[in-house]
């Protein structure tokens, strides 16, 4: 049967149970553009900006587990999707970005909108192509979407010239992906899991923390049952919230710059570290010379690269963490740590990192807590970056899987709201809720056009307080209060809301926070809220530049001793 390119790709995209896919018109993507109405199962999300294309794109697949899908044409087209392409590499989200380019013959003699799209996000992406004849096409998407979903994923960007969409072949899709020297390791090493497990059944002090790694690898019930078994604290990186219930007694919070100070009290004088599907990042380790001094450290993740990078592992297990932890709980023996839980359980009690102070005025911890109370926990919560990810992370209590969406290894302010989009337009039985800062929010705002057009149900919460809020707490802490480029004068977002055909409300004081709320989740359509808070509120804990997790800030109003003369002395002895 023979097919024109862009007929090859809409077939293939089907065949590989695409539903969706985000993405603008342009002259080089037109003629794919031009075949979608023969193809309906592929419904097409108009956004306003590629950036945001990428991202929704991003945000479909982590919301879903399968590959989000978006379309961009040449020239500023494909380069406004790099930023997008960048955060899903960073975060590990599978996607597949296809692109226009100008005609065979035009490539390389500089011309209308031409880019060389392939050499601009080669470090972004997990691999691309450049497609130069129509035969190929059906094995370049087969392939991308396997590399894209297998092992570590990550997204692959597809370059495809005017002409080739348009050029004939026969179309046969391969059942099969055969790539010489790509066979992720899933098992892991026996020695290494029953090394592991001895470190495990040895350990006075153990501490598991979690990451993203659990969440792509749907490990959510092995984590646990391994956690109980060996009665193991479990924390989590940023990206990890929402892979172990934060209700469960063994959960102890986020570790990190804004991590629980006594989630890193932990990580300080736990006797083992089992990090699983992390990356130890600065903002988990802070100064890294200075992570887990008294611990040795099983580290288990899928990419091998990451495996040392940061900190050095004792044991090293490369593989899938589902497979994995299941091999290793055979070998766990069921064990009680009574005083290292106890201990945790005091240091919660004397540095409690969540409690909301009084206030006056608004403050955005508040507000969260009563979206998660309104919500019940339901709701998954996409954010923007800066205070009020940060916010989002602390106060509401993921209990439910994979149930928080953020921008963490590229820290993209802007990612919220087409994040909400994409999560929502994935899940559609399921509440959105977007929490994003004023700042954060202006920079996609134009998303509420998408919104619109496309009838998307989410629920939009506006922390407003007049600053690039991050930027101005550093200012204040570290610049002498020096507020440099962070003030911010906004627009009147109910009425911007308004002028999109979206309800809203302002919101200044603590007794219309709920009745808001609720508002919002009994309006079937979206809803945005735009709730004016403590300008100069801070985010605490903190760990500042260049220190350890040892040395964590606690909100200067918590009358609690020094978390550095807490730790002098080791646990095992209290």
């Amino acid at each position: 049967m023979k097919l024109t390119g862009a007929e090859i790709i809409c077939e293939s995209l089907v065949k590989e149970g695409v539903e969706v896919i985000f993405g603008i018109q342009g002259g080089s993507i037109l003629p794919l553009y031009d075949k979608l109405p023969q193809y309906p199962q592929l419904r097409h999300i108009l956004v306003r900006h590629e950036q945001c294309a990428a991202h929704s794109a991003d945000s479909y697949a982590r919301a879903t587990g399968k590959v989000g899908v978006c379309f961009a044409t040449s020239g500023p087209g494909a380069t406004n999707l790099v930023t997008g392409i960048a955060n899903a590499y960073l975060d590990s989200s599978p996607v597949v970005a296809i692109t226009g380019q100008v005609a065979r013959p035009f490539i390389g003699k500089d011309a209308f909108q031409e880019i060389d799209i392939t050499g601009i996000t080669l470090p972004i992406t997990k691999h691309n192509y450049l497609v130069t004849d129509a035969s190929s096409l059906a094995r370049t998407i087969k392939e991308a979407f396997y590399l894209g979903r297998t092992g570590r994923p990550g997204p692959i960007l597809i370059d495809v010239p005017r002409d080739v969409f348009i050029e004939e072949t026969e179309f046969h899709y391969p059942n099969k992906v055969n790539l010489a020297g790509y066979k992720p390791p899933l098992r892991g090493h026996p020695a290494q899991i029953k090394k592991a497990a001895q470190l495990i059944n040895e350990a006075r002090q153990p501490l598991i923390i979690a990451g993203r790694g659990i969440v792509v690898a749907g490990a959510y019930t092995e984590l646990q049952h391994i956690a109980e078994t060996a009665q193991i604290p479990v924390v989590t990186t940023l990206l990890g919230i929402g892979c172990f219930p934060e209700s469960h007694t063994l959960s102890f919070g986020m570790i990190g710059m804004h991590g629980m100070a006594y989630a890193n009290m932990a990580v300080t004088n736990a006797d083992l570290i089992i990090a699983i599907g992390m990356r130890f990042d600065d903002r988990a380790t802070t100064k890294v010379s200075g992570f887990a001094p008294k611990a040795r450290v099983i580290h288990i993740d899928i990419d091998p690269a990451e495996i040392g990078k940061n900190v050095r592992a004792d044991v090293p297990i490369v593989g899938d963490a589902r497979i994995i932890l299941q091999e290793i709980d055979k070998l766990v023996t069921p064990t009680q740590h009574p005083k290292w839980i106890r201990q945790l359980d005091e240091w919660r009690k004397e540095h409690p990192s969540i409690i909301i102070q009084d206030s006056e005025g608004l403050l955005p911890q508040f507000i969260v807590r009563k979206i998660y109370e309104v919500t019940k926990g339901e709701a998954t919560i996409a954010t923007g970056v800066g205070q009020n990810q940060m916010w989002a992370a602390q106060h509401y209590w993921y209990n439910k899987p994979n149930s928080f969406i953020s921008s963490g290894g590229l820290g993209t302010m802007g990612f919220g709201l087409p994040a909400a989009i994409g999560a929502k337009l994935g899940c559609p039985e399921t509440t959105v809720w977007c929490i994003d800062g004023d700042g954060s929010f202006q920079m996609t705002l134009h998303e509420l056009a998408t919104i619109t057009q496309e009838k998307v149900a989410v629920k939009i919460a506006i922390i407003n307080n007049g600053f690039l809020g991050m930027v101005r707490q550093w200012q204040e802490l570290f610049y002498g209060k020096r507020y440099v480029a962070t003030r911010l004068s906004g627009p009147d977002f109910v009425k911007v809301a308004e002028a999109y055909g979206i309800p809203g409300l302002r919101v200044k004081h603590k007794e219309e926070v709920v009745p808001a709320i609720e508002q919002a989740m009994a309006e079937p359509g979206p809803f945005l809220i735009d709730f004016i808070v403590e300008p100069e509120e801070n985010v605490y804990p903190m760990v500042p530049p260049g220190a350890t997790l040892a040395e964590v800030m606690e909100a200067p109003s918590k009358k609690t001793k020094a978390l550095s003369d807490s730790i002098k002395s080791p646990v095992s002895n209290i």
